[in-house]
């Protein structure tokens, strides 16, 4: 696999996330894993991990899956193919968004893209939560992070951040 396809792949995926980086893993999980083998379950869960500790989370996630399949030139064509599209609508957007945000109709199409949107993460993470929990420690770990983040008090960053440290104990390294 060279380049130009890795380019065309981050590309689509750019092209179908504008504005909602959690469909991206969807869509990953599709492309990478199923259609073209490029990845393992466990490797995008990696990547997804890789990027819950970097700033802009899942579009970084496309940055180390470019890496892992062609070293740094990947990662850099996965970055720029990934936020071409998103810069490339924000400057053609910009007249529209009066209206998007007046129509009645507008508002409709985007709520069903916001519906539609949402059962694509919770397929995805339904998918992803088999690679992940593998045992009765990530399982509590889960339930844990889950019930830090339902409550509301603790923000996302530090649940990410204290169940890697967690999971770098457990694996000795801590």
């Amino acid at each position: 696999m060279g380049l130009a396809p890795l380019f065309l792949v981050f590309l689509k995926l750019g092209c179908v996330v504008l504005g909602s980086g959690y469909v991206l893993v969807a869509f990953l999980q599709a492309d990478l894993v199923e259609r073209l083998h490029w990845l393992t379950p466990a490797q995008l869960l990696d990547a997804v991990a890789v990027g819950q500790l970097t700033p802009g989370p899942v579009f970084t996630a496309a940055t180390f899956v470019g890496f892992l399949l062609r070293g740094p030139a990947g990662a850099a064509v996965a970055t720029v193919a990934v936020f071409l599209p998103a810069f490339v609508g924000v400057w053609a957007s910009g007249p529209l968004l009066g209206y998007l945000r007046s129509d009645r109709r507008a508002r409709a199409f985007l709520d069903g893209v916001n519906a539609a949107s949402l059962a694509l993460m919770v397929h995805v993470s339904l998918l992803l939560g088999h690679a992940a929990l593998v045992d009765a420690p990530s399982v509590l770990l889960f339930f844990a992070a889950l019930v830090l983040l339902v409550a509301g008090r603790t923000n996302g960053s530090w649940v990410v951040l204290g169940a890697a440290l967690v999971g770098g104990l457990r694996a000795g390294f801590g």
